[in-house]
């Protein structure tokens, strides 16, 4: 009788339904699908760096005539990432001193920027395409009737907000220096008597003439060059170069 209560056991357990946790692993067993490819990431766009302002009005007409959505770069608003969804572009608008800096560290892979501040701070940054627009120069500038150059051994005092491009300069022309760092409104300083010359940008120099001021000597042509970030542009190059190429195009 023993025997008989013994197989009745066994047949009950193995008749009795499975468990909860034999079941889920038989499902998650069927869902696998080893064979089904992982779908990708989509592609991470390509961010620019662009200055606001006078250069990005000269931009613009490359980029429309090269097809890209220029209305996202010239609409009324005051964001400061701006995306073009269909070329996977995003832009990031910026005052033009900041634009090397945003490339550098990797915030932006592509940027746009003035020779002369690059001049004037030492970047790490690769600079593939001289734009051309945005064209004027770094000149020494001094009221009309000082004299220049500065009788020797005599120490020049200049304003400018480019000291190391004008301390570079002044010293391959052995000139002793006082340098003065002012950002705005450079051209009053010869007028009160801060300093004894000025190095500035100059485009017409029609500010310098209503100021009484003259260029006495040039220092370097200055335009607007593409920058780029270093590994940004390894890894990213293949969809950098259509930018590149529109921007290449003069129109």
């Amino acid at each position: 009788m023993r025997e008989n209560v013994v197989r009745e056991n066994a047949l009950r357990e193995s008749a009795a339904p499975e468990s909860k946790a034999s079941r889920s692993g038989q499902k998650r067993h069927k869902s696998a699908k080893p064979n089904e490819p992982v779908p990708s990431a989509p592609p991470q766009p390509v961010v620019v760096a662009v200055p606001k302002g006078r250069v990005l009005e000269q931009l613009v007409p490359r980029l429309a005539a090269a097809g890209f959505d220029t209305d996202v770069l010239t609409k009324s608003t005051r964001q400061l990432i701006r995306t073009d969804e269909a070329r996977n572009i995003q832009w990031l608008m910026l005052k033009p001193d900041d634009v090397p800096t945003y490339v550098e560290y990797g915030a932006a892979d592509v940027g746009v920027v003035g020779r002369d501040v690059l001049l004037e701070r030492e970047y790490d940054l690769y600079a593939p395409l001289d734009l051309g627009i945005g064209r004027c120069k770094l000149a020494v500038a001094a009221h009309r009737r000082a004299p220049y150059p500065p009788p020797p051994g005599a120490l020049l005092r200049v304003a400018t907000k480019f000291p190391n491009v004008a301390t570079r300069h002044f010293k391959s022309r052995g000139i002793a220096v006082e340098m003065i760092f002012v950002q705005g409104s450079v051209e009053l300083a010869p007028l009160t008597g801060l300093a004894d010359v000025i190095v500035d940008i100059v485009e017409t120099g029609e500010t310098l003439r209503q100021n009484g001021l003259e260029v006495v000597e040039d220092i370097c042509e200055v335009s607007s060059v593409v920058v780029a970030n270093r590994v940004g542009l390894k890894l990213k190059r293949a969809a950098i170069a259509p930018l590149l190429e529109a921007l290449a195009k003069d129109v």
